[in-house]
């Protein structure tokens, strides 16, 4: 692991910047204290990270889970109760583990988490255009369509250009902004080629300094930053106050059915979010590794459990830590349970330091990570594969851009399916009509290797076009499931076929039989796979 450790260390920094933010604002978003997102970032870089097979995946508090968490706040009478929540959520999702449930993951089609990317992506850019320009009312992580502001991405997307008409912007965070933009594409592009200090250093770290410079240095100027635009993190006055941060569960609740739903709705979505970050991770991944699903859900229920016990909120694999490590060139777990590390040592020594980073420095970081997730090319990509792989894909980018992560994925994977059934209705046999013989039509149709319910309508419009009087040869050499209702029609085709002078022969592994009656007896006795 430690050899890595030149690729892993910067990559953390970078990480620690990003997930910094995002662990405020999602606990913001959620309505819990602030410090319950740092303690959860803090459990998912150091014990999911050591305890997870994932090389490059990063945890921390999840955004798809922040309207969860808000409404089960106020339902179940306080946050105390909800870490029971919490707790017993991250004990569901052991279970799953145990019961090998992280197979789900690999029944979500190429396109529809290629689609999840991309859309993430999309959305982190039009999230991060208002605290570019320094409009922080909504906070960091909201990354739903409707906001806790009240706005929506749209609308809020319009509020920032009718600010930028009229002047209403943050000068200095505008400023600064543009600076570490330019900045962070120069050193991706140019600057990370020219020796060996510029590999080392990470931009993200540069422009985050020049940020802070850059605050300490406007004061009492015109374009000064002001606090409601930089990070805000908790600053206890001892160690007294740091540890009264911590909050612990209610246990006397836990029979309240209430609570119990909450825990099997947090393991059920964490774990669902989890399993598809991880399925997207992999295939972000150079080195294409693969992550033992069942392991990871042990892993983040493991992370649960010790995060509700000292009062921090759900944990997920997060695809937008997880892409900026991977494109900060992160190799090993390292890079994730030093980020955890930073986070930790961070919150307890510099607290005043972290809290002089301007919001729109961390948002032009932000952008590259987004950019680099959803690129032009990769529409292009995905159109040139054709329409089975471009609908899904687009469906599952629209659908999360104008709702949610969850409802995003889950209209992506319905077009998919109904992609898969149009296909599997089409190519459940193959039609071939000979030429007349002694005016005689000779008609050969093919089944499919798998033939289900699904196909009867194809499979029946075929039939009952057959003329009178013609010769089918109904090969099912290659066929090595038949569907029970399949079998039906062909038995019920058997009689009109015998009112319609059409003669039937079935070809077979077994040999040429010549109008057959019991189809049933026929196929019963052949193999299925």
């Amino acid at each position: 692991m430690f050899k890595n450790l030149k690729n892993d260390l910067p990559a953390s920094v970078v990480v620690f910047f990003v997930a910094l933010p995002l662990c405020l604002g999602i606990a913001l978003a959620s309505g819990a204290p602030l410090f319950s997102g740092l303690i959860a970032g803090i459990i998912g870089g150091i014990v999911v990270g050591a305890l997870s097979g994932s090389q490059i995946g990063v945890s921390g508090p999840a955004a798809g889970l922040a309207a969860i968490v808000l409404t089960a706040i106020g339902t179940l009478g306080g946050f105390e109760n909800f870490l029971v929540a919490v707790v017993l959520g991250g004990v569901i999702q052991i279970l799953f583990g145990v019961l090998r449930a992280g197979i789900i993951g690999y029944y979500f089609p190429s396109s529809v988490i290629k689609g999840m990317l991309t859309g993430i992506g999309i959305i982190i850019i039009l999230k991060q255009i208002p605290h570019f320009f320094g409009l922080d009312e909504d906070p960091e992580g909201d990354w739903a369509f409707l906001q806790v502001d009240g706005e929506n991405t749209i609308t809020e997307l319009l509020k920032t250009i009718n600010a930028i008409i009229s002047g209403n912007i943050s000068v200095g965070a505008t400023i600064i902004a543009i600076s570490a933009l330019v900045i962070l594409v120069l050193w991706s592009n140019v600057l990370s080629k020219k020796g060996r200090f510029f590999e080392l250093v990470q931009g993200p770290l540069v422009v985050v300094v020049l940020g802070i410079l850059f605050y300490l240095f406007t004061k009492e100027t015109s374009i000064m930053i002001t606090k409601d635009h930089l990070v805000s993190v908790p600053v206890p006055e001892d160690a007294s106050s740091f540890i009264n941060q911590f909050s612990f569960p209610n246990f006397s609740v836990i029979g309240n059915p209430q609570i119990w739903i909450t825990a099997f709705t947090i393991a059920l979505v964490a774990s669902l979010e989890t399993l598809l970050c991880v399925e997207a991770t992999d295939k972000l991944d150079p080195e294409k590794r693969v992550t033992p699903t069942n392991r990871e859900l042990l892993a983040q229920g493991t992370g649960n459990i010790i995060s509700g016990l000292i009062g921090g909120l759900p944990i997920t694999q997060v695809i937008v830590r997880s892409s900026a490590n991977i494109q900060s060139g992160g190799k090993t777990k390292l890079s994730a349970i030093v980020h955890g590390f930073l986070l930790l040592i961070s919150v307890i020594l510099i607290p005043t330091l972290l809290n002089k980073i301007p919001l729109s420095v961390l948002a032009a970081i932000l952008f590259i990570v987004g950019y680099k997730l959803a690129k032009p090319s990769l529409f292009k990509k995905m159109y040139s594969l054709g329409w089975k792989q471009f609908i899904p894909f687009t469906v599952t980018v629209v659908g999360i851009v104008f709702t949610d992560l969850l409802i995003g994925i889950a209209l992506g994977l319905a077009v998919g399916i109904v992609v898969i059934l149009i296909k599997s209705y089409q190519n459940s046999h193959f039609l071939h009509i000979e030429e007349k013989v002694d005016g005689v039509e000779r008609i050969k149709m093919t089944l499919a290797e798998e033939v289900t319910f699904f196909n009867k309508g194809a499979i029946l419009k075929e039939l009952d076009s057959i003329p009178e009087n013609a010769n089918l040869t109904l090969d099912v050499r290659n066929t090595r499931y038949l569907d029970h209702d399949i079998i039906e029609i062909l038995e019920d085709f058997s009689e009109k076929a015998r009112n319609r002078n059409i003669d039937i022969t079935l070809v077979s592994e077994r040999g040429t039989v010549k109008n057959p009656d019991n189809y049933m007896e026929f196929f019963t006795l052949r193999p299925k796979v």
